[in-house]
């Protein structure tokens, strides 16, 4: 048998990028083999082995045949028949369908084995899908998005855009679980370039399918596009602060609605919510004829934030909004004057028969917070 590195490994190495983790394929092997060499099965779909010593994953070479629905529709075939060529053509793209021999003390031996042009590709800065079975799996739009954020310059070649809109046409996407997508949209995200990402959705005609309806209708509009762009470049990495400035434009139940559709985890749903309503409170006061702040609103928001218990996330918020141009020192002092105030003193000062009246101490600390908050004003 032999032992081959493939994929984002190989791929990795000649752009001169740090590898994280390396795909491991086994030719000319059994499952009776591997286990008796102390490979430890772990696969369910397919033949996958733990590594005795290191724990890495090995997988026998396998090829597959559709047979249902989805990214999980199809039938794999793993013998010791099967070639390394068969195996890299199931892959996705080019560049990642490269692979090089595994020596006996663990190190990369002999020539890279290249069968589908990648290094060509990789050197061309071109996404180009290795075969017709390409589209036959829905999740692989995803991916060709998600590494048109992490790799900015790349193209996708004509021939895999029209792959990916023959995806999107099959109603495959239907079949990708909540999880899967959230995990391949949030990986975009935090890449270098997000809004490739939203390109390519776009481009594939998959942006109304995958994204909340309005916000595939911004994209759509190049002033909007422009915009998130300066965005989310002044936005920290964070993948909160990115979801947050993309889903701005959106009501908090556009975005709640959204995000139990892709199984957003809470935290990041949450921090989205409140900063769309910290925006169009903006919003709201700069088309006014009077665009100063009310005292009430700035206390609601801060209520809604929560502020008070979490009050970092509440800098955050406000942080991540005077990073993309918003007006909110006023907000920011007025928060610090409210965070400081004394709730114990405020209690002490309630007549006693009411201190235990949970809507008088309610009242009487709102009232201490909105002179806090009026107090910002004066500065």
């Amino acid at each position: 048998m032999k032992i081959y590195a493939v994929g984002g490994a190989i791929r990795d190495t000649l752009m001169g990028l740090p590898v994280h983790d390396i795909d491991y394929v086994v030719v000319g092997s059994s499952v009776e083999e591997m286990i008796a060499q102390g490979y430890r099965p772990v696969g369910k779909d397919f033949p996958v082995f733990l590594h005795p010593e290191t724990q890495a994953e090995y997988a026998l070479a396998r090829t597959e045949r559709k047979t249902g629905k989805g990214y999980k529709g199809f039938l794999f075939y793993a013998d010791p028949t099967v070639t390394l060529e068969q195996d890299l053509e199931r892959r996705d793209l080019t560049i990642n369908a490269m692979a090089q021999e595994v020596g006996s003390d663990g190190k990369w031996v002999g020539p890279i084995l290249d069968p589908y042009n990648g290094q060509h590709d990789l050197a061309s800065k071109i996404f180009r899908h290795v075969s017709d079975a390409f589209a036959e799996d829905p999740l692989r739009l995803l991916r060709i998005a998600r590494f048109a954020a992490r790799f900015p310059e790349f193209m996708v070649a004509p021939e895999t855009m029209d792959a990916l809109q023959v995806i999107v046409r099959s109603n495959e996407l239907s079949a990708l679980s909540a999880e899967r997508i959230w995990q391949e949209l949030a990986r975009g995200f935090a890449a270098s370039k997000p809004m490739r990402m939203f390109q390519v959705l776009l481009d594939a005609d998959a942006a109304r399918v995958l994204l909340p309806t309005k916000l595939a209708n911004n994209l759509a509009k190049e002033e909007f596009r422009e915009q998130l762009i300066a965005h989310l470049h002044a936005a920290d990495n964070r993948l909160e602060d990115r979801c947050a400035v993309t889903l701005m434009n959106l009501s908090a139940s556009e975005i709640r609605s959204w995000a139990a559709s892709v199984k957003m985890p809470n935290e990041v749903r949450d921090f989205s919510e409140i900063f769309s309503e910290l925006y169009l409170l903006i919003e709201s006061r700069a088309k006014a004829k009077n665009s100063a702040f009310q005292p009430a609103d700035m206390l609601t928001w801060f209520n809604r934030a929560d502020v008070w218990r979490k009050p970092d996330r509440g800098q955050a918020l406000l942080n991540l909004a005077k990073r993309i141009g918003l007006n909110v020192d006023t907000l920011i002092l007025a928060m610090q004057n409210t965070q400081v105030i004394n709730t114990a003193e405020i209690i002490e000062g309630i007549p006693a028969e009411e201190r235990s009246n949970g809507e008088s101490i309610r009242h009487a600390v709102d009232v201490a917070r909105l002179s806090a908050i009026t107090a910002a004003f004066t500065i």
